[in-house]
């Protein structure tokens, strides 16, 4: 796959994530408690944008690359929307942003890029499950439970869509204007999750202790993104020793990479974790809208 220390780093966290909610997956079938089969579809939609993210769904250019974006010069096609990539070229030679807010600017559109990717897997799910729903004759209580089950993707797919419109319109207007010194939050994650708390059904209470957490949950990003950057400078560090020829020096620089390597995966696993579950107390807010 010729991934990247930091994108090997990133797929063991999400491989982790997957393995464990497979795991409890199993349990719920052992009990009788996923009879309309929707735990199972979300846990290979799940695998499919990790396949696709990673580039292992065996389509070329589908893998999102996270460094040397300006030297590359293959964002346009990583993009792959000419209205992102219009965006990413004006914000490159507008001269509003510094090197450190164009590396933050990139992460954006690549987040941006992969809520399209999981948006259209759930999609061609949906329209999946559609025919197949269109093509029974019969009406049982068992068709009763799938249409509930399409509601509820469809529901999702109404989400996502927002998510993407309200990530498109920051966009757009961060690549205009440049970044605003004022704002609250600068993870993209962090200030998709923002605003759709603000659309959820929370208390002024809820909606501040919510803002709090979010708070620790950017500084848990910020500190990945460190050990991510120290992890790619060792691992550069170990590429030249090795042709150095001296084993002590390589040793030494191995122990580092490893160190840093398990530092890496278990701050992705657990910033991942802690998205899953801030993800699913919005969705809930956001349910109790639509009741």
């Amino acid at each position: 796959l010729h991934l990247s220390a930091v994108k090997l780093a990133e797929l063991h966290s999400d491989l982790k994530i997957q393995e464990k909610d497979e795991l409890s997956w199993k349990k719920l079938k052992a009990e009788g408690l996923d009879e309309d089969g929707e735990k199972e579809a979300k846990l290979r939609r799940n695998l499919n944008v990790i396949m696709t993210k990673y580039g292992m769904n065996g389509k070329k250019d589908s893998q999102l690359v996270d460094t040397n974006y300006i030297k590359d010069g293959t964002e346009s096609d990583i993009l792959d929307d000419p209205r992102l990539e219009k965006l990413w070229s004006k914000a490159k030679t507008s001269g509003k942003f510094s090197d450190e807010e164009l590396d933050k600017l990139w992460r954006e559109f690549k987040h941006h890029k992969e809520k399209i990717n999981e948006y259209n897997i759930l999609l061609e799910t949906v329209s999946r499950t559609e025919d197949i729903h269109k093509n029974v004759i019969n009406p049982s209580e068992e068709n009763l439970v799938k249409e509930e089950i399409l509601h509820n993707k469809h529901r999702e797919l109404k989400d996502k869509l927002r998510s993407i419109n309200q990530g498109f319109e920051r966009l757009r207007k961060v690549s205009h204007q440049g970044y605003d010194t004022t704002s609250e939050f600068e993870e993209p994650r962090v200030i998709d999750l923002w605003d759709m708390a603000k659309s959820a059904n929370f208390t002024e209470k809820e909606l501040e202790s919510f803002r709090e957490e979010l708070k620790h949950f950017e500084a848990k990003i910020e500190k990945h993104h460190h050990y991510q950057k120290q992890l790619e400078i060792s691992h550069q560090k170990l590429k030249h020793v090795e042709g150095t020829g001296d084993k002590d020096h390589l040793n030494r620089n191995k122990e580092k990479y490893a160190m840093l390597e398990e530092k890496t995966k278990e701050l992705g696993y657990k910033v991942k974790k802690h998205l899953q579950d801030l993800t699913s107390r919005i969705s809930q807010g956001l349910e109790h809208n639509e009741l």
